[in-house]
């Protein structure tokens, strides 16, 4: 029986800053779901040019964005939104970062909510409260929640791994928390990063900026199980496989859901 899903972004959360930021939900996270904390982004290590691939399953050199000014695509590559509508269901993001509106194709999305992140202290708290009314309002069948403090004020305004760092982390898992404990009975929930990041910059091939967390919640998904050799690229024939969505045919990536154990 295929679900409905939540997908998690937060910009820019290193494993090690995942589990130094001393939540007591860190432990949870890693019981209730599978997960790993060694999964690899792509290079450029860069917000748009990873969440492009999150949601294309291939590299940048296939879908073009090589950094966070979006040019469009020389050979058009149908992204999960567009899977998601094409196949009758209706999708929502909320996102507080302008640039990631290209990521979906112009009328692909039913429900969306941007919020500037500079203007407000506690933007993902507040896109956290505008996903979870529109989940209880129209129940879509899949979210898009993307978390930007961790990597903007935390990451770039302070450098990784330090105290403020690693608050903005703390924060994002609150509201994970939220969610699960919201609707986490009527949903499947992905959590990742983008990217990680290291000092005050990201983008390289250094392991601080290419590696990164993701937890999958729900029953799809085997409790405790760790996963090995995972990609960004994994992520959308994933949310594909939960919404029983047809993946693109171009995608790169894998589903990490294994049907002969469900």
């Amino acid at each position: 029986m295929y679900k409905k899903l939540i997908l998690i972004s937060v910009d820019g959360m290193r494993p090690d800053g995942f589990l130094k930021c001393s939540n007591p939900f860190i432990e949870d996270l890693m019981a209730i779901g599978s997960y790993t904390l060694d999964a690899k982004t792509v290079l450029p290590s860069v917000t748009l040019p990873c969440h492009m691939s999150m949601f294309h399953s291939v590299p940048p050199q296939r879908h073009g964005i090589l950094s966070n000014q979006y040019i469009p695509q020389v050979h058009k590559i149908s992204g999960l939104f567009e899977q998601i509508k094409h196949s009758g269901k209706k999708s929502a993001m909320f996102y507080g970062w302008e640039p990631l509106r290209d990521i979906s194709q112009p009328a692909s999305l039913t429900f969306a909510e941007y919020i500037n992140s500079y203007s407000d202290e506690g933007t993902d708290g507040m896109l956290t409260d505008s996903a979870l009314k529109c989940i209880k309002k129209n129940s879509p069948d899949f979210v898009f929640l993307y978390m930007v403090e961790t990597d903007e004020k935390g990451g770039h305004d302070n450098g990784w791994m330090t105290d403020a760092y690693l608050g903005y982390i703390n924060k994002a898992i609150e509201n994970i928390k939220r969610v699960i404990e919201s609707v986490g009975d009527e949903y499947e929930i992905i959590v990742t990063a983008d990217h990680g990041g290291h000092e005050r910059t990201h983008g390289s091939d250094c392991h601080e900026d290419t590696t990164i967390p993701m937890f999958f919640i729900g029953d799809s998904f085997e409790a405790g199980k760790v996963f090995e050799n995972v990609s960004i690229l994994d992520i959308a024939p994933t949310c594909a496989d939960v919404l029983g969505v047809i993946p693109a045919p171009e995608w790169e990536g894998k589903s990490l859901i294994n049907h002969s154990k469900q």
